[in-house]
């Protein structure tokens, strides 16, 4: 072996007197030992033009090598015949081991030979083992898909969209990249994209389908949530009724009269928003609206699996602002006061819609879109009742469109909208609405006067009587009067009170839900209006340019002193229905507000008075000739007679008593003592036959105030007490004369009791002129 030290660099050594080319030839040949390059030799060489020295000293360098390697190849030959020595001697050792190897290897190929053919056939039934069982596994795998392929195909049959997705991802996840079958696999890669946009088909169809018909669910939803506002609303004001007539009784101190405030179920806004009882469902079925959320929900859940959750929500909320947008659109064709309750509870429906969707259907629309959308909807509802109110000009219609507002109110407030900025724009619109109400009270007050004929009103029935005096608390008695009855005023008086009676319940009605709780003080103001300027201008008017008569000024005269109780009514009655109590309205006791008219109607009266005064007192100045004067009396007296009869024989007196007969007979006397002091003027003969133009009132008042009025079939006393008397007349006449003992509850407790003879022979009288007719 070669030794592994480090050869040692050779360094020529030059000795003194060397020549120039030994000096070359020393450093070219330790360059060459060391192994050094020779380039700069041969450039130096080439460079000087003596490329022989070059050559001679290479020359001499390698014979100078050639002992050297003589030398090392004799001392290795020894070694070489060494070895050769040694590897003749392992000559024969290798045969024997050679003959030894083939024995031995003879009885392995005689003995391994069974057993490398049990092997091949080990390995041969191994192989078709493992091959088999692949293959198990590969139908296994097959049929594991294809029941994963069953059950998708049997989901999408089912319209089970999200299961079939499941299935799908589990298709797709476990056994795309196992199948064994290439065939499977492209089916695979081609029918699982397919699936999944049918499904996104289907589910939007249906979403699509659902954004159709929310439309028409919203105005149903909308309309049956206003309108159990509306039954709520109804109720609270019966039971505010209620509580009224109670407050009312306890201040009358009628403390026998035990009473209640029921509290009735509250299913007004519970019927919409709570589960379960709602009138829409969020499952499958379909409540009383068809109300049916689950396309919503399923959507949204098929497409948050389809990993499309961002893109439905912009769809979702896209199309409602685009739905939103064109529920605001108000239709020129149709007027406003026929469509507002469509416009508002279309509006009204989409936001119920909405908080629902935004409490159950996670994530799909944020508070922030739904306050944006709502404060979008306000604007415009806003913005719509500006012009439309601007273009009103009948107080009712703008009347009834602020009630359905308000009941949109209080709906949208139950669900947690704000809803300040509409009622700001109803109490907008507070003086116009009153205005226009002035308006058309004054047209009504107008006609109602008008009409009137300045006759006394009959009233036949006690519903009648209700209607017209106890509703405006007008009677001047508690106790019902009999039937048919003469009010003391004309069909003016309840015309003008329902008049106003219905403008306070429109005040009230447009000024509460409005958001004022304290409204009295401007419902009164506009009633004072009512009552001063245009009620109290009218019957000034009516004063001024329609009296001409007596009867007509003492009619009005009457009508106005009605009207002043009247007045304290109107103002208990606005104070009832702004919630205000009655003992603070009694302590604000103001003036009369129709003193202009009652004035005018009292001076007109008394001026038409004086000029009959002075009429009368002309006619007693001896202008006229005494005959002439003597007939003028004459025949006025003998037509107050015949009023006087035919006043207890007319229609309008149904019954009468004794009393009245002598008040009769008291005017009469005043009457004969008239025509008996015009003797001065005329002579006692024309005196006398004066006092026979009032024989007819005489013999009837004399006939009943007679203890023995049966004398009258007497034809003596008759022909000489009362001949001027109509026995028909007798008789109607005396059927209506009731004595004191027939009044109301007169015999109850008397037993015993007599008759009065004087009625007894009225009976007879009565009883033997209707057997002669």
């Amino acid at each position: 072996m070669q030794s592994s030290k480090t050869r040692r660099k050779v360094v020529p050594v030059a000795t003194e007197g060397d020549s120039g080319d030994k000096l070359d030839q020393l450093l070219l040949s330790a360059a060459i030992c060391n192994g050094e390059d020779l380039g700069p030799f041969v450039r130096k060489i080439f460079a000087s033009g003596k490329p022989d020295t070059l050559l001679h000293h290479l020359r001499h360098f390698a014979r100078s090598k050639e002992s050297e390697i003589e030398d090392v190849c004799k001392a290795h030959y020894q070694d070489f015949i060494i070895a050769v020595d040694d590897l003749r001697s392992l000559l024969s050792d290798v045969d024997s081991l050679k003959s030894s190897l083939s024995s031995s290897n003879s009885q392995l190929q005689s003995v391994a030979g069974p057993l490398l053919s049990s092997l091949d056939s080990f390995v041969d039934a191994r192989n078709v083992c493992r091959n088999v069982t692949l293959a198990l596994d590969s139908v296994r795998t097959c049929v594991q898909l294809i029941e994963l392929c069953s059950r998708a195909n049997s989901h999408l049959s089912a319209n089970n969209f999200y299961m079939a997705l499941k299935c799908v991802d589990s298709i797709e996840r476990d056994f795309h990249g196992k199948t064994p079958s290439s065939t499977l696999r492209k089916m695979l890669e081609k029918h699982i994209p397919a699936i999944r946009s049918h499904i996104e088909r289907r589910v939007n169809k249906e979403f699509g389908d659902w954004l159709v018909e929310i439309r028409i669910v919203s105005r149903n939803l909308g309309q049956l949530a206003i309108g159990q506002a509306s039954a709520a609303r109804q109720r609270e004001e019966e039971l505010r009724m209620k509580q009224r007539q109670a407050e009312e009784q306890s201040r009358l101190s009628l403390r026998d009269c035990v009473y209640a405030l029921e509290d009735e179920d509250d299913d007004g806004m519970g019927g919409i928003g709570d589960e379960g009882k709602d009138g829409y469902s969020n499952g499958g079925g379909h409540g009383m609206l068809g109300f049916d959320l689950t396309p919503l929900y399923r959507g949204y859940h098929i497409h948050q699996t389809l990993g499309l959750e961002d893109r439905l929500k912009q769809y979702y909320f896209e199309n409602r602002k685009l739905q939103l947008t064109s529920d605001f659109q108000v239709s020129s064709m149709t007027p406003f006061l026929e469509s507002h309750q469509t416009f508002f509870a279309q509006i009204a429906g989409f936001f119920i819609v909405e908080d629902r969707i935004l409490r159950t259907g996670g994530r799909l629309i944020s508070k922030m879109e739904v306050e944006n959308l709502w404060d979008t909807a306000v604007s415009k509802m806003c913005s719509v009742l500006e012009d439309q109110f601007s273009r009103m000009q009948t107080a009712n219609h703008l009347l009834l469109i602020k009630d359905y507002v308000s009941l949109l109110g209080v709906t949208a407030r139950g669900y947690g909208y704000p809803v300040d900025a509409l009622l700001d724009v109803l109490s907008k619109h507070r003086d116009k609405y009153h205005e226009l109400l002035l308006s058309d009270c004054r047209k009504q007050i107008a006609e109602a006067l008008a009409a009137d004929k300045f006759e006394q009103m009959l009233m036949k029935k006690e519903y009648e009587y209700s209607m017209n005096v106890l509703s405006f608390q007008i009677q001047t008695s508690d106790i019902i009067p009999a039937f048919p009855y003469v009010a003391p005023f004309s069909s003016t008086v309840p015309d003008c009170c329902r008049i106003v009676r219905s403008f306070i319940e429109d005040s009230v009605s447009f000024m509460s839900h409005g958001g004022q709780l304290d409204f009295y003080d401007v419902v009164k103001k506009y009633l004072d209006r009512l009552l001063t300027e245009v009620l109290d201008g009218a019957l000034l008017k009516l004063i001024n340019t329609a009296i001409h008569g007596v009867s007509q000024a003492m009619q009005v005269a009457a009508n106005m002193a009605v009207l002043e109780r009247a007045c304290d009514f109107f103002f208990c009655h606005a104070a009832q229905l702004s919630g205000v109590p009655l003992r603070m309205v009694e302590r604000s006791r103001r003036q009369f507000p129709l003193n202009k008219a009652r004035d005018a109607a009292e001076e007109i009266l008394s001026g038409l008075l004086k000029q009959k005064v002075d009429g009368f007192m002309t006619l007693m100045e001896n202008i006229l000739p005494v005959q002439v004067l003597k007939r003028v009396l004459q025949d006025v007296l003998c037509h107050i007679s015949e009023m006087i009869v035919g006043a207890l024989l007319g229609e309008s007196v149904k019954r009468f008593n004794i009393n009245a007969i002598m008040g009769i007979d008291v005017d009469i006397r005043l009457l004969e003592s008239f025509a008996e002091n015009q003797a001065p003027l005329l002579s006692d003969a024309d005196a006398n036959q004066l006092k026979t133009a009032l024989v007819e009132a005489r013999q009837l008042c004399n006939l009943l105030l007679s203890n023995h009025p049966e004398n009258f079939l007497n034809p003596v006393i008759r022909e000489r007490s009362y001949n001027a008397l109509d026995y028909r007349k007798v008789v109607t006449i005396s059927e209506k004369l009731r004595d004191q003992s027939d009044r109301l509850f007169g015999t109850f407790g008397s037993r015993g009791y007599k008759q009065n003879p004087k009625k007894k022979s009225l009976d007879l009288l009565i009883k033997r002129l209707k057997d002669v007719n």
